[in-house]
């Protein structure tokens, strides 16, 4: 992996990562020159149990602009510069210019309740310089090039980071503002809600059985085979038994492994093939883009050994039918229990018959 950190006109850093020697003389560009002054807090909410972010300069950013002016394509008119410079490279990540957590945050408004500064990070992660692709469309080996920029980016968090959380959300069913393919790496200061509570019954197991939680339920869904869509000696993707969402898919290696940098070359290049197989399965469904959040779970970054807790992807689409959305209602935002119309036996019946090629190269 080749890399190059350059700095923004308005002190915002971008990273550029390649497959191949990085072009010299690079320029990083910026829309604006102005410095970010994002001053995000949190607050405490007693009743849960955990921080809300407060970000109000996020009323502003860019909103589903026409193709002309895409803030992720390279710069192709220096007097209109978007977020990312023209020359060889394969992924560029860069700060956010609207964060809902910033390193730089300070005094927090008063308030009856607690606050702090939301002394996080929130960086971009552009896929690629075509805007016409997707993740889907990319070559294995610029996937696995994106899982070591997961890496690197975990190893590089700020010493006040405990959680690192890569991310995609496709589609404008799930909120999507930019329809170049990109990601985002939100790094927070405290571990969240979800993975916290995925630790905890991770450790808990551990130190019950003396075997990875994950891990162990993966040799069971490989013995079950029914709701398999991808599998090799490393990885594997499934639609999880408990599936909360239809068309459902976790991604993960099939030995236990606590974060990115804890991948093998081989784990980590047969990870790469599973993203490209469900990625490509979910477009194959309709033979049209599918929408989905798309979220990675590692260990917690505290300089302790997690043998409890197992890196992997987890995909919540939005779709229940054809053409109908899944949309969460009072049972799920009010209860937090998940109600599933559909069978996650019945869903991976329909993936596993998506035939996909993840060498062929396929246009949407």
């Amino acid at each position: 992996m080749y890399s190059q950190e350059l700095l923004k006109p308005d002190g915002r850093k971008l990273t550029l990562y390649s497959r191949f020697p990085i072009d010299e003389g690079i320029v990083a560009p910026s829309p604006s020159n102005e410095k970010v002054a994002a001053n995000p807090h949190l607050r405490w909410h007693p009743l849960r149990g955990e921080w809300v972010a407060y970000a109000s300069h996020r009323q502003g950013r860019t909103f589903m602009p026409p193709p002309q002016y895409n803030p992720l394509a390279p710069t192709s008119d220096p007097e209109f510069p978007t977020e990312l410079p023209q020359g060889r490279y394969d992924i560029a990540v860069f700060d956010n210019r609207f964060p809902s957590m910033s390193i730089a945050a300070h005094d927090p408004p008063a308030s009856i309740v607690e606050t702090l500064p939301a002394n996080g990070t929130c960086e971009v992660v552009v896929f690629t310089q075509d805007p016409q692709t997707a993740l889907s469309l990319l070559e294995v080996d610029r996937l696995d090039l994106l899982l070591q920029v997961w890496g690197d980016r975990t190893s590089k968090a700020p010493p006040q980071i405990q959680y690192v959380l890569p991310f995609e959300n496709r589609g404008v069913e799930v909120g999507v503002t930019l329809h170049h393919p990109h990601g985002q790496i939100y790094s927070y200061p405290f571990v969240p809600p979800v993975p916290a509570r995925m630790l905890e019954c991770q450790r808990a197991y551990y130190q019950q059985h003396n075997s990875s939680l994950l891990p162990d339920l993966i040799q069971q869904e490989i013995a079950a085979s029914e709701r398999v869509i991808y599998l090799d000696e490393y990885a594997i993707a499934f639609v999880p038994v408990c599936a909360r969402y239809p068309y459902e898919v976790w991604i993960a290696p099939i030995a236990p492994v606590a974060t990115f940098n804890d991948l093998s070359v081989e784990q980590r290049f047969a990870l790469a093939k599973a993203l490209k197989t469900v990625t490509l399965k979910y477009d194959g469904l309709w033979n049209r883009p599918f929408p989905y959040l798309m979220a990675w779970f590692q260990a917690p970054i505290d300089s302790k050994p997690h043998p409890e807790f197992q890196l992997h992807a987890e995909f919540y689409p939005p779709l229940r039918t054809k053409d109908r959305l899944k949309y969460l209602a009072g049972t799920e935002l009010a209860a937090g229990m998940f109600a599933n119309d559909t069978l996650p036996e019945e869903k991976a019946k329909e993936l596993q018959a998506v035939v996909v090629n993840i060498e062929t190269p396929v246009k949407l």
